[in-house]
């Protein structure tokens, strides 16, 4: 295995040393209980409570449903001090909830939020006890809850979601295994329970599942057992809409096993899963007793990498760190990178062993200080949730929670690191400031240096991109594998031919009739089962195309010429109509949806979205919904074909008349180059990284230049400036300096790396990321990787072969490369009427405008000034 993969694999766990002061204090052998890790307080670090839990058990490893003996289940307290390495019996006052186990909860900054369980005398109620942790006089408390709750039920799984919605799911309530979905929000008084009416793919009844918040707000449901007793191996995430409406989405990925009374935790976009139990009395085993599912590539992964397929639950491994994990009924934390695990049962042996694993191999003592010093150190605070305004009060009415009702939620301090590209690289410098939230709300912040410093991270290319095999049938099919630049031997065939603050500007969603952006949204975005209409017809008429172009010129016209945006984003290359292809690169590295990634990564398209390909308007009009439905976070900016004297002879204006008459097809091809004439040109990432579609020619020396251009403008209109930043190119390669005439045509011209350079310092820019070019690679370094040239569209014009890519910009300014290579030509072409038309479409408007060619080769000089090289 690749000694730095790009999907870090699944962790092993060792045992952790740990002392306390009396047995007392000692937690001892119990299974049922939970571990919950809360946030520092003035007088202490960040701590592991743990609650709960069945001490003795029943029945034996012959036993095929071994029992807890329910003399044995307690209440008891006990705190782990992440410094110190200490255990410590805490006795809070007031009043304790009753002792049980199979209980959920949650942490609501310095205080734990208990619900549900089962004990001595049967079924927990279903109040909400709090343990509050705030100063040293620990207290319990009963929350007061108006209305109808979830009710007494075991089993469960519960966590606050988004730092304010208490979520929990499922269980049993004694008459049979549940599958509904109760939230209370910790911001609203007085408390109430309300029941969700979920949308999406709804996951079934179950119990023992785990559930885990993402730290951008995803509920992630995990396995199960089902109503009939089978253990489950799906997952689900549940995400709230802007509209407040709850959704379930079914999680990618194969997982390594079935399993329940399993114990789950997110770090980062990485949920870790340890052990669980199969039917029978048996407990998951073998390599799939420790599994990673990765949310951000939708991928499950073993110790070994990748999971392709479920491992044999019978499998024999002598790995004693492995078997160190055949365990159900314990439970699991996450502090930081660090993951711990307690306790649970083994067959008929109750275990009271601590384990800790690291979350992956970037994540080592050396490299993080806050875990190499017991005492004084800065350690990274879990979830930080100590902005939450929960304030329990307790049935007597004699006492409060410390924390002041007056504290509210900052939905901006809510979007943690955004840990989307796969390699975590990031990851480090972003956990020393998640301790410090109100670092996150400046936007002039930038993210301090893994050892902790504050100045601004540099631009780095990551040294390995992501690739998708291109096999479409096999075993290979879709596999993710992650290759070093160097070994991309096309990079240099190119193919040839708000307002300048920083704060966010708000805008008003244009509500178009009957909500027009949403029917394109259900229609199009479709990544896995889009197919294109069987008679070429395009589902929308003149009128609903006008009615969306307004809708998305209104906030065009609100935005700058240069856009000012922040990291973590992904950013597209040229598209040309090729809908399949945005099909593919959303299905494989995520979607704009809140099912998707859109509440944690932004996205920015650098034009070219029409032309050529046989989809245009489904490619333009789907881009135009999402804008309008995530004005402030989907992003659009002005390529050369979005012009109407080029989308007239390059394909936007006869598929328009084609597939929506000759009179609507006009009329509606003249009102989307209307709205072209709106959009944006240019923009700045995090004021280090500069995006445009074509480049910076002879003319283009500072931001300012392009900030001064006035919209709307069409290119006969245009100045220079406008001129150059469209449809300039870099030269040949590093070697050729200055400025060198351009083969699309004359007046056009390339820039040598000299000019990057100058133009990079001038604006205290490190990098300019362009389009424009067909690349075989999908993405080119130029100027000693100053510039990344980016295209998207795989196989252009069905001749040039070339793979399709898009860059993933951490917040920690890492660029990653993430790529998909054309689709084989199937073996037996379709014969189909709309699929011989759209081939003789393609073919017919090639011979009639020849697609530029690849770079290098050898060019009739009669066609230098070719409208085939636009």
């Amino acid at each position: 295995m690749d000694s730095k993969p790009w999907l870090h694999p699944a962790p092993t766990y060792f045992p952790l040393d740990a002392h306390w002061d009396t047995d007392d204090d000692a937690p001892g052998p119990r299974c049922g209980h939970t571990l919950t890790a809360v946030a520092p307080t003035r007088s202490h670090g960040p701590r592991l409570i743990l609650f709960g839990g069945a001490t003795a058990i029943e029945g034996g490893a012959s036993s095929a449903n071994a029992g807890i003996r329910l003399a044995g289940v307690t209440n008891s307290v006990h705190a782990y001090d992440i410094h110190t390495k200490k255990w410590t019996r805490i006795r809070p006052a007031g009043e304790a909830p009753s002792p049980r186990a199979a209980h959920a909860a949650a942490a609501v900054g310095t205080m734990v939020v208990f619900q549900g369980g089962i004990g001595p005398a049967g079924h927990s109620t279903d109040d909400l006890y709090v343990l509050d942790l705030t100063n040293d006089k620990y207290k319990w408390h009963r929350v007061v809850v108006q209305g109808q709750g979830p009710g007494p039920r075991y089993g469960h799984v519960m966590d606050l979601v988004a730092q304010r919605y208490l979520v929990t799911f499922s269980g049993n309530d004694g008459k049979k295994v549940l599958s509904d979905a109760w939230t209370l929000d910790t911001a609203q008084k007085p408390y109430e329970w309300l029941r969700l009416n979920t949308g999406g793919d709804k996951p079934s009844a179950r119990m023992y599942a785990t559930a885990s918040a993402r730290s951008d707000g995803m509920f992630l449901l995990c396995g199960g057992r089902d109503t009939s007793g089978v253990p489950l191996a799906d997952a689900y995430g549940l995400l709230m809409h802007k509209n407040g409406q709850w959704e379930w989405t079914l999680a990618p990925g194969v997982s390594p096993s079935s399993r329940y009374q399993h114990a789950a935790g997110f770090v980062g976009t990485r949920l870790h899963v340890t052990g669980g139990a199969l039917k029978g009395g048996r407990v998951v085993d073998g390599e799939s007793a420790v599994a990673v599912l990765d949310t951000a590539a939708g991928v499950w992964l073993d110790r070994h990498g990748l999971v392709t397929s479920s491992h044999n639950d019978n499998e024999q491994n002598e790995d004693p760190s492995l078997d160190l994990m055949r365990r159900c009924r314990h439970a699991m934390s996450s502090v930081g990178s660090r993951l711990y695990v307690y306790g649970g049962l083994r067959g008929d042996v109750l275990l009271g062993d601590f384990l800790i694993a690291e979350n992956s191999p970037i994540h080592s003592d050396v490299k993080n200080p806050e875990l190499t010093s017991e005492k004084g150190s800065n350690m990274t605070t879990p979830r930080a949730n100590h902005l939450c305004p929960f304030d329990p009060i307790s049935l007597d009415g004699k006492s409060e929670s410390p924390l002041s009702t007056t504290l509210s939620v900052d939905k901006e301090s809510t979007q943690t690191q955004a840990e989307v590209n796969a390699t975590y690289s990031t990851w480090q410098a972003a956990q020393t400031h998640i301790a410090n939230p109100n670092e996150f709300i400046s936007s002039q912040t930038m993210l301090g240096s893994p050892e902790g410093g504050t100045g601004p991270q540099d631009v780095q290319l990551h040294p390995r991109a992501v690739v998708i095999a291109r096999e479409a049938i096999g075993n290979l099919g879709g596999l993710v594998r992650q290759l070093s630049l160097d070994h991309f031997e096309n990079e240099s065939k190119r193919m040839m031919p708000f307002q300048n603050d920083t704060s966010a500007k708000r805008f008003m969603r244009q509500k178009s009739p009957q909500g027009l952006h949403k029917k394109v949204i259900a229609t199009l975005l479709k990544p896995r089962n889009w197919s294109p209409p069987a008679d070429r017809k395009f589902f929308l008429d003149a009128y609903e195309v006008g009615e969306l172009c307004y809708a998305a010129e209104q906030i065009f016209i609100q935005e700058p010429t240069v856009l000012d945006l922040k990291a973590p984003i992904k950013v597209f290359g040229d598209l040309h109509g090729q809908f399949t292809d945005l099909m593919r690169l959303f299905d494989e590295y995520g979607f704009p949806s809140s099912a998707g990634d859109i509440t944690y990564i932004d996205y920015l398209f650098l034009g070219d979205y029409v032309d050529r390909g046989q989809h245009s308007l489904e490619t333009i009009t789907l881009l135009l919904a999402l804008k309008i439905n995530y004005p402030q976070n989907f992003h659009l900016i002005r390529g050369n074909h979005e012009a109407a004297d080029v989308n007239a002879l390059f394909g936007f204006r006869p598929e328009c008349i084609e597939r929506m008459g000759e009179n609507d097809g006009i009329w509606a091809w003249k009102r989307f180059n209307q709205l072209f004439n709106h959009l944006p040109l240019a923009a700045l990432i995090e004021q280090k990284i500069i995006c445009m579609h074509g480049g910076i020619g002879r003319s283009i020396h500072t931001v300012e230049q392009i900030e001064k251009i006035e919209r709307p403008i069409n290119m006969d209109a245009g100045s220079v400036v406008l001129m150059d930043l469209l449809w300039s190119d870099p030269t040949e390669n590093d070697s050729v300096e200055g400025l060198r005439p351009n083969a699309r045509g004359p007046g056009l011209v390339t820039f040598g790396p000299d000019r990057v350079t100058d133009f990079c310092n001038r604006n205290k820019l490190q990098l300019i990321i362009r389009a424009h070019e067909c690349v075989m690679d999908g993405f080119e370094r130029f100027a000693h990787g100053q510039l990344i040239t980016l295209f998207s569209a795989t196989n252009y014009c069905g001749t040039a072969n070339n793979a399709g890519a898009l860059l993933v910009i951490g917040r920690g300014l890492v660029v990653v490369p993430k790529l998909i290579h054309p689709l084989p030509p199937p073996l037996e072409p379709e014969t189909s009427p709309t699929s011989v038309e759209e081939r003789h479409w393609m073919q017919e408007l090639n011979n009639q405008r020849p697609p530029t060619p690849t770079r290098g080769r050898p060019q009739p000089d009669n066609d230098r000034s070719s409208l085939a090289y636009i």
